[in-house]
């Protein structure tokens, strides 16, 4: 089995968690806003028990179909279609969420608050957030406001962004300990994209 096989096409930041050895086998995992599962096929391949939403039908439709080729023990009930500001899952149930290129898509700050209280709700103690989202870091000067927490970056995207205040404070507010620094990926200057890696307390 060669690299691709068995990683797919994985975050390369959340690869590094589980060199570090933060994810292990037999973890109950969330991709809140999984996608086409991109970052799905090692836990699906290693008895983790994975479990994902996304707003998009066709993309929750392919995650479940990959899932009954790589882990046909788990349930279809796992993959649904469901808002990450509501999900139907009970308080603490998670040891890893992965968030990956979701939250900037927040309508507003709001709205981020909310997806992000409820990602947090179904973490466990001691569990971890793992998140990957636009920000300004490093591209102040180069953004324009468009509204609402959105600004119009120079690839010609647009999109709800944070900065290094706005995830300190909520990190704050959620009585998170920070795992990792903080590490922005700048592609050009025309975009980019935070790692945010939180560990829950309690």
């Amino acid at each position: 089995m060669n690299l691709r096989e068995h990683f797919g096409d994985i975050d390369i930041y959340l690869f590094d968690q589980l060199l570090k050895g933060r994810i292990t086998p037999g973890m109950a995992v969330l991709d809140a806003g999984c996608g086409g599962g991109r970052n799905l096929v090692y836990f699906l391949r290693n008895n983790f028990e994975v479990f994902a939403v996304d707003t998009n039908l066709q993309a929750v439709q392919q995650v479940a179909q990959l899932a009954s080729s790589l882990a046909p023990q788990l349930p279809a009930a796992n993959f649904l279609m469901a808002e990450i500001a509501g999900m139907p899952f009970s308080d603490g149930k998670f040891d890893l969420v992965i968030s990956s290129a979701v939250l900037h898509f927040a309508r507003d700050r709001r709205h981020f608050d909310r997806m992000l209280d409820e990602m947090w709700r179904v973490l466990k103690p001691g569990g971890m957030l793992f998140a990957r989202l636009a920000s300004s870091i490093g591209i102040e000067a180069l953004i324009r406001p468009v509204g609402n927490g959105w600004f119009s970056l120079p690839d010609g995207s647009e999109r709800f962004l944070v900065d290094e205040t706005m995830l300190e404070t909520s990190a704050e507010r959620l009585g998170a300990r920070r795992l990792e620094p903080l590490k922005t990926t700048n592609v050009e200057n025309l975009r980019c994209m935070t790692t945010w890696v939180l560990e829950k307390l309690g």
